[in-house]
């Protein structure tokens, strides 16, 4: 895995909503915002599953996502690549159902998002840049 700098951890943070990507195994692709997710570590996002439908069996299928964060102050944006893991019981799991039990939503699963990848999406010459 990799881990994301601070300076990149605090765009993700800052951004919400969230858009996501995934891709059904044919390649089709899927985006959607999430609102409903926590930066467990340097390495790792929690993503709470309530309504999830397409994104899920993408999912399931193809454990892949990209997610991107775009911080509109300081003009800097990054793309961050990694896999998937869906969590129906554990401790993540308890975070995840936890987050959606404080707003009375039904918190099927925990998608784990393990960073493998980092991008510069900022414009200019660096674009697509690949940091990590």
């Amino acid at each position: 895995m990799v881990k994301m700098p601070s300076d990149i951890k605090e765009i993700v943070a800052k951004q919400v909503p969230l858009p996501i990507a995934t891709a059904d195994k044919s390649g089709k692709p899927n985006v959607v915002f999430v609102t409903m997710w926590k930066i467990l570590d340097d390495e790792t996002i929690l993503f709470v599953d309530n309504f999830f439908n397409k994104t899920r069996k993408n999912l399931e299928a193809n454990p892949q996502m990209a997610i991107v964060a775009y911080d509109s102050e300081a003009k800097k944006s990054y793309q961050l690549k990694g896999t998937i893991e869906i969590e129906t019981s554990g401790a993540r799991f308890d975070i995840a159902t936890g987050m959606a039990d404080a707003k009375k939503l039904p918190g099927k699963a925990a998608l784990v998002f393990n960073v493998k990848e980092i991008y510069n999406a900022t414009y200019g010459p660096d674009a697509g840049k690949r940091l990590a």
